[in-house]
């Protein structure tokens, strides 16, 4: 479960490209993958065009998503809880209390030579900063490190 503020930017970016990235592995029946939100203002929102956009530039369909926001069910459910930066980890908390499992992950965690939970950087919010190219960069880069430490 890929989550970030308002799922329609970060989160469902991370969660088609991740996608994307199992079909071309041919795992992607093996892999269980959605997104979601920690706050509950977007709440049935389609994607952030801009964040389609980069998506289908790089051959990528979001064509569906709806937002939606995170549950205590959806904890309990999921291997791995992956979100964008810091502030999302820290609404993650509220939500969930405690991280008693150890499935709360920083997606970019992934991406360090040695990956440990939470020590990663963010995921830039490209709401705010409005590059939309830098982002999906990231994302991508933790993406992959995300499939190479599931094995794939």
């Amino acid at each position: 479960m890929f989550v970030c503020h308002g799922n329609i930017c970060r989160s469902p970016m991370a969660e088609y490209i991740m996608k994307d990235l199992a079909r071309k592995a041919g795992v992607d029946d093996e892999l269980h993958i959605e997104s979601s939100a920690t706050s509950s203002e977007e709440i049935g929102n389609g994607i952030y065009p801009p964040a389609g956009t980069m998506l289908s530039m790089n051959g990528i369909s979001s064509k569906g998503h709806r937002a939606r926001r995170f549950t205590m069910q959806d904890y309990n459910e999921f291997d791995l809880v992956v979100v964008m930066e810091d502030y999302n980890l820290r609404n993650m908390l509220r939500i969930i209390a405690c991280d008693c499992e150890g499935k709360v992950w920083k997606l970019l965690d992934f991406a360090a030579d040695e990956p440990q939970r939470t020590m990663g950087e963010d995921i830039s919010d490209p709401w705010y900063h409005g590059n939309f190219d830098k982002t999906y960069k990231e994302i991508l880069t933790g993406c992959k490190a995300l499939m190479k430490y599931l094995g794939y």
